[in-house]
């Protein structure tokens, strides 16, 4: 294999458009059922925006960052909003979405699951909190797809 080849991304997304298509039906979905729940926009793009900062995604943050703001979210709290738990600018709802989100991105230890969890079900309903968990978990998925293909974040113009 030539170096050329070697360091010549390949975008998962072009490579195999049928399993991409999959994905965002996936996402789609996943939309639905948290308009069913009844989880607002401003929460999906919190959730959106607080999994790419964990997963170092440039190309979703700054799709997501952009849709947050599109939907009412105030600058403010997203620039806060790796430091969420040390300010009061978020809801317990919001606060128990964001620490499920956590949770389920990093995957630590036993312990500290079983307390993310509890606080996220004292806040959540069980539908609440099944939506927002498959929220994050599509978020991974698309998050990894975009850093193992280094889609490129464009300038604004």
């Amino acid at each position: 294999m030539s170096t050329a080849a070697a360091t010549q991304h390949i975008f998962l997304d072009k490579q195999h458009p049928a399993v991409w298509r999959a994905l965002n039906g996936l996402g789609l979905k996943v939309r639905e059922a948290a308009d069913a729940a009844g989880i607002d926009r401003k929460t999906i793009e919190l959730l959106n925006v607080r999994t790419s900062q964990l997963n170092g995604c440039a190309y979703c943050l700054d799709m997501h960052v952009r849709d947050a703001v599109e939907a009412g979210e105030s600058h403010q709290r997203l620039a806060v909003l790796p430091a969420w738990r040390e300010t009061a600018l978020f809801t317990d709802k919001e606060r128990a979405a964001l620490a499920l989100a956590e949770c389920i991105t990093e995957l630590p230890d036993h312990r500290a699951r079983e307390l993310d969890e509890g606080f996220a079900r004292q806040h959540l309903s069980a539908d609440e909190f099944s939506v927002v968990s498959w929220l994050v978990i599509t978020m991974n998925a698309f998050n990894r797809v975009s850093v193992t293909s280094h889609h490129p974040v464009r300038r604004d113009r």
